[in-house]
């Protein structure tokens, strides 16, 4: 399963902005910004913390999603975490560069990469097969033409009960 989800082009490059991103932490974490207050220290030290959550999300989301029999559903809520995160990283290093953050080489660096990722990323989602779903009671991620509300077949299958046969 692993050597799966290790050859997609979408996983190597997330795995290419961890490393970015921990470079990135690293320079900012050895570099003198002058803080006005301890509020700026605080969301500087904030933003460090989600740059490095979300870069180890978007991988981990990746090779969950990867599984050729995951539900459609399930694999359209992974890639919009995925995204999520993805933007988030902008985001946080958007808001290292506001609060006085100077080597911003790094920051384009990893626009540049968020950029390329979001195309390997959404051709990557369009491999994903929408008729291998259940329907998705929330709405949120149908395939096209299908609806919250619409009519399950499964549901019409009879359900039986292994456990009615045992005696008390």
């Amino acid at each position: 399963m692993k050597e799966r989800w290790n050859k997609l082009p979408v996983f190597k490059k997330a795995l290419e902005i961890q490393k970015l991103i921990n470079y990135l932490i690293e320079a900012v974490e050895k570099s003198e910004i002058n803080f006005e207050n301890k509020i700026e220290a605080e969301m500087i030290k904030n933003s460090i913390y989600y740059l490095r959550e979300n870069s180890v999300i978007i991988p981990a989301k990746i090779a969950g999603a990867s599984h050729k029999d995951m539900l459609y559903d399930i694999k359209m809520e992974n890639a919009a975490i995925i995204r999520k995160a993805a933007r988030e990283l902008i985001t946080d290093a958007r808001s290292i560069e506001m609060h006085g953050y100077k080597d911003i080489e790094y920051l384009d660096l990893l626009r540049k990469e968020i950029d390329e990722f979001r195309v390997i990323f959404a051709e990557w989602v369009k491999t994903f097969n929408p008729w291998n779903y259940t329907i998705d009671r929330w709405g949120l991620f149908n395939p096209p033409g299908v609806n919250y509300n619409d009519h399950d077949p499964d549901d019409d299958l009879p359900f039986t009960n292994p456990f009615d046969d045992i005696d008390e």
